[in-house]
């Protein structure tokens, strides 16, 4: 039945494109895309790196996703520690799993990410 994932949405406070973008391009070196036309007069943004896909939608009130978290795989868990850390983000280790290390981070409204790196 399903074939995919195609995207994960994450809300943010309404008219915080700027910060958004400073994060999502700037610190996880993704790419904005424009919305559909349609979609245009919602607000908010997309980013997309290789076949991530992530929507930024603003809602008010706001509140940020503590615990649900989309997790996102990348090529050497070490590289990443670095370019976040010279970038002055916080990181959060967790327990490494028997295939997986992982920390966490925060988007600039709280919303938790992943990131992990597969041992396989």
């Amino acid at each position: 039945m399903l074939m995919g994932l195609h995207h994960v949405q994450l809300a943010m406070p309404k008219g915080a494109e700027a910060k958004a973008r400073a994060f999502y391009v700037d610190v996880l070196e993704m790419h904005e895309v424009a919305k559909p036309a349609e979609l245009e007069d919602r607000g908010g943004c997309w980013f997309e790196a290789g076949s991530v896909r992530v929507h930024l939608g603003g809602e008010e009130p706001f509140r940020p996703a503590k615990k649900a978290h989309p997790a996102f795989q990348v090529a050497s868990l070490d590289v990443t520690r670095d370019k976040l850390a010279a970038r002055g983000v916080a990181m959060e280790s967790d327990i490494d799993l028997p295939d997986i290390r992982r920390i966490y981070i925060a988007d600039p409204f709280g919303n938790r990410i992943e990131l992990l790196e597969r041992r396989d």
